[in-house]
């Protein structure tokens, strides 16, 4: 999954967001130490870095001022019901959206094979 935090690197600067981080925070840690600046979300409270923005947000009710000035909104294997409001919310703030999905899962988005580790973009515009 660090192959992920590597393209986000190398792709965007300054903020971006991971909806849903989970338990799992290998990827915005990654970023953190790349330089860039996250803010993470999740509808219940997570242990998260000290360098990593965390908020509790639900993302069908989304609180629209965490994800002001974001550069990319990210989220990794996300149930599919939630992303449509994902993609809202990247597309109200004008942001660029990157969803991991489960292997099997199909988005109507641009596919990206990055060394091997498949992804969708939506850009925005």
């Amino acid at each position: 999954m660090l192959r992920l935090a590597e393209y986000i690197s190398r792709n965007y600067s300054r903020k971006v967001l991971e909806v849903g981080i989970g338990n799992f925070t290998a990827v915005a840690e990654e970023l953190t130490s790349n330089g860039l600046s996250v803010v993470a979300t999740d509808v219940v409270k997570r242990n998260v870095s000290k360098d990593i923005e965390f908020h509790i947000d639900d993302i069908t009710h989304p609180k629209l001022e965490i994800y002001e000035g974001v550069k990319l909104v990210y989220s990794i294997r996300p149930p599919p019901e939630l992303v449509k409001y994902i993609l809202g919310v990247s597309r109200t703030v004008e942001a660029d959206c990157i969803i991991k999905p489960l292997y099997g899962d199909y988005f109507d988005g641009e596919l990206v094979n990055y060394k091997g580790l498949p992804f969708y973009i939506f850009r925005r515009g």
